[in-house]
């Protein structure tokens, strides 16, 4: 098990600091490894035994970890306490939600909500259908701006230095789809601006797509996006271009400074009766969609 890289953790070209490496610990901790032991923390976390034991103390005394009955770390209620008030996080997702159950009515198909972290965009919500298409998202998981319907819209939005830098980058493939030359992505995120939506077509997994749209705050910054994943046979691209704008239009961003002046009676309009989108007579058959779910990990674009 090898020690994961801390480029996000200390300064360029410097030694880990003592916060280095207490945050170090915390970053061990992700979707594949949620519970780990002293020494897998500090093997991930490429500290010495005694430094991990002495840091893993202390977060725990603090509730940022918990120590169960076998002697294993997990993640503990303090820490999610403190991520609650994070503004892009659990109060985004609070006023977004009644817009994104509008949406998941009008479609019965995958709907997720997300934010973009640097290159990458972080999935805060998402409601799905028993027969929704399957998807590789969860709530927390990351993915490259330029392979998923969010991060697209996201991207188109970002400020222009950030775009070239991001296209001269590498363009990781995923399928046959994804899109990996700049030039391509450039013109894709200059129709996004001029449409309005970012339609995602099989870059993640060959069966699905998705179109997505950004969501602004209160001045008019993109803060968010809004997707609808489909099964990518079954797609009704220009029936769902048109839906998916509308929801993030009205869907309200809390603004950082005051999250919690944001609430969905102050601060969101009625979206209104959203027309059922009709599938192709050839999927009629399908089983029905049950009330959206967010409870069984199920991934997105």
């Amino acid at each position: 098990m090898t020690a994961l890289p801390h480029s996000r953790l200390r300064p360029r070209g410097g030694a880990p600091t003592a916060p280095d490496r207490l945050l170090s610990v915390l970053a061990v901790f992700d979707h594949a490894h949620p519970a780990l032991c002293l020494t897998d923390i500090s093997r991930r976390a490429g500290l010495s035994l005694t430094t991990a034991h002495r840091l893993v103390g202390a977060l725990t005394e603090w509730g940022a970890l918990e120590r169960d009955e076998s002697g294993v770390y997990h993640v503990g209620l303090r820490l999610w306490e403190v991520a609650a008030l994070a503004p892009r996080g659990l109060a985004l997702r609070q006023v977004a939600l009644p817009y994104l159950e509008d949406l998941y009515e009008a479609t019965h198909e995958n709907v997720q909500l997300a934010v973009r972290d640097g290159g990458e965009v972080v999935y805060t919500e998402w409601l799905a259908g028993r027969s929704s298409v399957g998807v590789h998202i969860r709530v927390g998981a990351r993915w490259p701006l330029h392979a998923t319907g969010v991060g697209l819209a996201l991207l188109a939005h970002g400020e222009p230095e950030f775009q070239e830098a991001y296209r001269a980058g590498p363009l990781d493939a995923f399928t046959p789809y994804t899109i990996t030359d700049p030039g391509r992505l450039r013109r894709v995120l200059a129709e996004v601006r001029r449409t309005g939506a970012a339609v995602s077509d099989r870059q993640v997994t060959d069966d699905a797509l998705s179109v997505a749209a950004a969501v602004r705050g209160p001045d008019g910054t993109v803060t968010a996006a809004v997707s609808v994943v489909v099964p990518h046979a079954d797609a009704q691209v220009p029936a769902l271009v048109p839906r998916t704008p509308s929801a993030a239009a009205r869907t309200p961003a809390p603004s950082p400074a005051t999250p919690c002046s944001w609430t969905t009676s102050r601060c969101c309009r009625p979206m209104g009766a959203v027309p059922r989108l009709r599938r192709p007579a050839a999927t009629a058959t399908r089983t029905p969609p049950s009330r959206p779910s967010r409870t069984t990990p199920s991934p997105a674009r």
